[in-house]
């Protein structure tokens, strides 16, 4: 049985590190701008979406002959949006006369599968479509003062995207962050938070 065991494990991490050999790992710069809006459980304040930006660090592993691969990151983004918390009495019992923009500030580190269209006859050298989805989690590294709400370490989301590689070095990609755990809550009303949603547009060189 020990032997089988030691056998199947030899045979696995081979496996692997040939699949790791024949893949191509590249990385490179990102930046990017993003339009997020805060999604509340209750209807108590109108929201405006707000305009925030990105930068970082990205990297592809593509395996050739079947498009599939994996991208991940590491990068700044600003997200957030401005409430409208004077609206309603309740606020304004709590000192809250004027709108309030909320501004989140992540490193984020998104994990997605990847699709790449490679098998154009050539023409992927030119122009190559993608599509990926995966988890993204975001850590809180700071936020704008706004004393009715308090805020979590960070933030748990999923991003579907589309984007075109272009002459094999540039990448665009539009992206939408659809968050599963709360970003802010009212630290006075009970089950009142908000989740972001965020319309991304990032740009990308691969060395």
């Amino acid at each position: 049985m020990k032997k089988s065991i030691v056998s199947a494990l030899i045979i696995l991490v081979a496996f692997i590190g040939s699949f790791k050999a024949s893949a191509e790992f590249r990385y490179g710069p990102m930046v990017g701008g993003n339009v997020t809006s805060l999604s509340f459980k209750q209807d108590l304040a109108a929201v405006d979406k707000s305009v925030g930006y990105s930068a970082g660090i990205v990297g592809e592993m593509m395996f050739p002959g079947i498009g599939f691969g994996i991208d991940l990151g590491l990068f700044y983004e600003q997200r957030g949006a401005t409430v409208h918390l004077n609206d309603w009495p309740i606020w304004q019992h709590q000192n809250i006369w004027s709108p309030q923009r909320t501004y989140l500030h992540y490193a984020v580190i998104p994990i997605h599968l990847r699709f790449k269209y490679t098998n154009l006859g050539g023409f992927e050298d030119t122009l190559a479509p993608f599509v990926f989805a995966g988890p993204s989690v975001g850590f809180l590294l700071g936020h704008s003062k706004v004393d009715c709400f308090s805020y979590p370490f960070g933030e748990l989301g999923v991003d579907f995207g589309i984007g075109a590689e272009i002459k094999r070095n540039w990448q665009v990609s539009a992206s939408y962050n659809l968050g599963f755990t709360y970003a802010l809550k009212d630290k006075i009303l009970t089950n009142y938070s908000a989740r972001n949603r965020t319309w991304s547009l990032r740009v990308a060189y691969f060395f």
